[in-house]
């Protein structure tokens, strides 16, 4: 529609036009008198929105096919084709095109062939600009009708699209509430086809779930607002009810009256289960079912509230598994977390309805015992679940005995607050863990103070590597026959800065412990080679370095890159690298454990097993693993002497080893009674402090040098 602001009229004339629709068009004047073109054409391009000029008719036709205007100007008398041939061409590719000419002729005859050649407007030279423009502006009144109808058509085609590609329902009604219409979302949310719901009331989806005073409110909000939105609960076709967000809209006609609503809705069930499973994660974990670190200190909180309005007791127990690492390490972690649901499940079989039972994430679960009558009581609760514990859990067919460690914290001895409580509890059952595992432990301050100690030790390891503070010691490793040194074991020891050496029972377990025993090992493996190759070169050729491997770095995916790595890295021939492995470490899944072993011998090391009869060794399987040595354990040379059992233990080991090709070597030998028994047995090699303590790498090096040996009888 033409805006009343943009109406132009000539004061002269009366003519008037729309200068803003004027800008919108598309204009081709013909003109074969170059001056009045391009005068006329200054003119225009000031004023409609593209304009092409052209000097003949044929000129004219052919732009016209190019550009395909709203309006074409065109002289009549022009050379090569006139301007009432080229309308007639122009009608004749689009009939709807209006053409206005311009001529200095008034004549009948001229007219009637302007109206056959369907000429729309007509224009005397000299021409006025006005009426010009009033002629254009009349004449693309079609065109201007033209375009509205086709936007509307395609707002209407646009609107068809939207209708039926929507994800969303759309329901309209008319001003009675029946349905009219549906789209195929509705079918799909719903299982109404749009026949079957045809003139239907939308109460036919009403799951009753909402009551009078609700769609009343939605009502009164239509009447007033003239929309409405908010959730519904809906049922389908098949009885299932769901729950929908629902926006409505009243459409009103030209007189204001409300026409029809139109009512569009989505399924929210997917967005609502998400919802309340973001709301049920935030609060309980998701493999046990527990409640987590949040829920347990709201519910702590509330709990030690009653108990202090009663001035009674509470109590929390910190439950951690003990060596869990080795069942995800050994089982993988499918087992270990079914191992952690079953455990939940008897954690709660054993306590009370009112005591509350969570998991903190990793192998810790806590108990909270409210109305406590006495701290006694809660050692009591700590009995009943170790007890539990000592029966089997059984898996996937499998059968596994795991223990616990528990630690007490009673309120409000040992706290007043959730966090306090639970961090006391936490360092008695760090406690109970140095006690021996398997046990309870109630907090002391002086079980503070130890776990302070231990957080203290494993910041100060982190640091250690890095500082240059480990280093290491070798025992000289001795033949019987020959008494030369044939090899030595590398011990580790750390140099710290305030305590001095600290020997490697003070914090090799605690490294096992928090993983630090990974590049703890990697780099006494390194310098190991490195030191053994610089004593080959200095001509000391046949040492064999020992190395202990613990149960961790066994498990480590890069084990072979990395012992690879550290004998390429030194040049030293992997035949003088020797890895010890205890007995209970190889005998732990012995058939896989035959694959890893066959693996590192093909490495071309030696593999010797470390307190060898500590443990329990099928001798199916000794036989097929690969080793190379058998170390007898110290405890049993310790009194080999005096002790008949230790003796035979011993004799047994020994021939065991050479029946099988094995070398023996003793180990923890102090007297020359010791050394001669084994002598008198066979044994291979000893290792102790009858020849040699731990020394540094210089104290080896004057060893080697001064070419210490054992004393060796003369026959």
């Amino acid at each position: 529609m033409p805006n009343e602001n943009t109406i132009m009229t000539d004061e002269n004339t009366g003519h008037k036009y729309d200068s803003e629709a004027l800008k919108r068009l598309s204009l081709l004047y013909v003109e074969d008198d170059a001056d009045i073109r391009e005068e006329l054409a200054r003119y225009l391009r000031r004023r409609v929105g593209t304009l092409r000029t052209a000097a003949n008719g044929r000129e004219g036709l052919e732009a016209f096919r190019e550009m395909r205007p709203d309006v074409v100007i065109t002289d009549i008398m022009m050379p090569v084709m006139d301007g009432l041939r080229m309308a007639e061409e122009i009608k004749s590719l689009d009939v709807d095109t209006p053409v206005v000419v311009t001529t200095a002729f008034n004549e009948h005859d001229l007219l009637l062939k302007a109206i056959d050649a369907g000429i729309d407007k007509y224009v005397l030279k000299p021409i006025d600009v006005e009426a010009l423009l009033a002629a254009i502006y009349k004449s693309a009144q079609v065109v201007f009708q033209k375009r509205e109808i086709q936007a509307r058509d395609e707002n209407l085609r646009l609107a068809a699209k939207v209708f039926e590609a929507s994800s969303e329902g759309i329901m309209i009604t008319d001003a009675a509430n029946a349905i009219v219409t549906v789209n195929r979302a509705f079918t799909e949310i719903t299982g109404y086809t749009e026949e079957e719901v045809r003139g239907k009331n939308p109460r036919l989806l009403s799951s009753g779930r909402q009551g009078r005073e609700f769609y009343l409110a939605l009502w009164d909000s239509l009447a007033h607002n003239g929309h409405w939105q908010g959730e519904v609960w809906d049922r389908r076709k098949n009885g299932e009810i769901y729950p929908e967000w629902l926006a409505i809209n009243a459409v009103h006609d030209g007189s204001g009256r409300v026409s029809h609503y139109v009512g569009v809705f989505s399924d929210i069930s997917q967005r609502k289960y998400d919802e309340e499973r973001i709301a049920y994660l935030a609060h309980y974990d998701p493999l046990t079912d527990l409640p987590n670190r949040v829920l347990l200190q709201d519910r702590l909180a509330s709990l030690l509230a009653a108990a202090q309005r009663q001035e009674g007791q509470a109590a929390v127990l910190l439950l951690d598994l003990d060596r869990f690492k080795n069942v995800n390490e050994s089982l993988g972690h499918v087992f270990g977390d079914q191992l952690l649901l079953n455990v939940a499940q008897r954690l709660r079989s054993v306590v009370r309805d009112m005591d509350a039972v969570s998991r903190l994430g990793g192998d810790e679960y806590v108990i909270v015992l409210p109305e406590l009558a006495e701290a006694q009581n809660a050692a009591t609760v700590a009995q009943k679940i170790l007890q539990a514990f000592a029966e089997p859990f059984a898996i996937d067919g499998q059968e596994i005995t795991i223990t616990a460690s528990v630690g007490i914290g009673l309120y409000p001895a040992d706290g007043d607050n959730p966090t306090q409580l639970l961090k006391n509890a936490e360092s008695a059952m760090y406690g109970a863990k140095n006690a021996g595992r398997n046990t309870y432990q109630f907090y002391t301050q002086s079980m503070n103070a130890s776990v302070f100690q231990r957080l203290q030790m494993e910041n100060a390891m982190h640091h250690a590597l890095e500082r240059g503070e480990f280093l290491l010691h070798y025992q000289p490793q001795v033949n019987i026959a020959s008494g030369e040194i044939i090899g030595m074991e590398a011990l580790i020891r750390w140099r710290h800065p305030e305590k001095g050496l600290v020997p490697p029972l003070d914090f090799i377990p605690l490294a096992e412990e928090s993983g630090l025993i990974i590049p703890i090992g990697e780099w006494v493996l390194r310098e190991a080679c490195r030191q053994t190759k610089a004593w080959h070169d200095a001509g000391f050729t046949g040492l064999c370095v020992a190395v202990n491997l613990s149960a961790v770095q066994f498990k480590q995916d890069n084990l072979m890159d990395t012992i690879r790595r550290a004998t390429e890295d030194a040049g030293l021939d992997p035949r003088f690298l020797e890895l010890e492995l205890t007995e209970s470490l190889v005998m732990h899944n012995a058939e896989e454990m035959i694959e890893t072993l066959q693996q590192l011998k093909s490495l071309n090391l030696q593999l010797s097993i470390d307190d060898f009869g500590t443990g329990y060794s099928s001798m199916s399987y000794l036989k097929r693993f690969p080793v190379d040595k058998l170390k007898i354990d110290q405890s049993f040379i310790r009194d080999i002497t005096a002790d008949s059992a230790d003796l035979a233990i011993s004799q047994a080991i020994i021939a065991l080893g050479h029946s099988l090709e094995l070398r023996v070597i003793a180990e923890g030998v102090e007297t020359n009674d010791q050394l001669e028994l084994l002598r008198a047995n066979r044994c291979d090699d000893i290792q102790g402090y009858y020849f040699s303590r731990p020394v540094d790498e210089a104290g080896f090096a004057r060893l080697l040098q001064e070419g210490q040996r054992l004393t060796v009888p003369q026959e």
